[in-house]
């Protein structure tokens, strides 16, 4: 059997499965996160300094995942293959979240000509589990629709779910996560984005304008089941020019509260 790593064993230690924790599970799953829409193909070398593992463990988790077929090799680079879909797929199809949501945000988009979405929080990001444009309902690329992680400081919905924490938690998250520049009008400053969150707990809704894209702005509303629990957020979103500020909140905020009430009977 391989020795762990000093790091392995010391992680191992403090990790409250102990010895039934698979550090090559783990890797595996780290490797395959790796990927993203920036780095859609890796040398054996960029994935070892991405992940921070021997070149020989990388290697060894990348011949197992292309056994898989989650994995393509092709000469020096790497990619990734459709088949790691059915992980999303089969979250998609199990969670009852997800199904609610998806024809509320179809309907929202096509009545009123924007994007609708619907976002979880995954440590410091919001994942968008629903997504549907006036364009295109089911959309799924790489830039946009379900699958898609935004910062949860500077992005509407991320800013709803973390309103939805213990005052703690919020700091903590907070001071986990790089608050960088996403563009020259994202608030980084931590007791800045602590008020703001907070505001955002009192009011109920989140508005965000161009913090995570300039040229678009969203709003987002809390959806809670019947006891109050937030499940996640539902979003609309617009460019700049198509939506004015008055607009997001005298006319897109009155649609997202009424869907959010409607959905609250549905989510137990």
């Amino acid at each position: 059997m391989a020795k762990l790593r000093s790091q392995d064993a010391e992680a191992r230690k403090e990790n409250p499965a102990g010895r039934d924790f698979s550090e090559a599970l783990a890797r595996g799953l780290t490797i395959l996160t790796a990927f993203s829409s920036e780095t859609t193909a890796m040398t054996l070398s960029d994935l070892s300094r991405q992940v921070d593992l021997p070149k020989a463990t990388v290697r060894r988790a990348l011949l197992t995942l292309q056994h898989l077929g989650y994995v393509r090799e092709e000469g020096r680079l790497f990619r990734l293959l459709p088949s790691v879909l059915r992980f999303s797929g089969a979250y998609l199809g199990s969670d009852p979240v997800a199904i609610l949501l998806q024809p509320v945000c179809e309907q929202l988009a096509q009545e009123l000509g924007v994007t609708c979405s619907a976002a979880v929080l995954d440590q410091n990001e919001a994942v968008m589990v629903s997504y549907a444009s006036p364009r295109q309902p089911r959309l799924y690329s790489a830039g946009e629709g379900i699958g898609l992680r935004l910062p949860a400081y500077c992005s509407a919905v991320g800013r709803v779910l973390m309103a939805a924490l213990a005052t703690d938690a919020r700091v903590d998250l907070l001071a986990a996560v790089t608050l960088a520049s996403v563009t020259p009008m994202t608030v980084i400053d931590p007791a800045a984005l602590l008020d703001m969150i907070e505001r955002v707990a009192q009011d109920g809704f989140a508005l965000v304008d161009q913090e995570v894209e300039t040229g678009f702005r969203s709003i987002a509303v809390p959806l809670r089941r019947r006891d109050g629990t937030v499940l996640a957020a539902l979003n609309i979103g617009a460019r700049t020019e198509r939506a004015s500020i008055e607009q997001m909140r005298n006319t897109f905020l009155l649609k997202l509260r009424d869907a959010a009430a409607r959905l609250r009977e549905q989510l137990l």
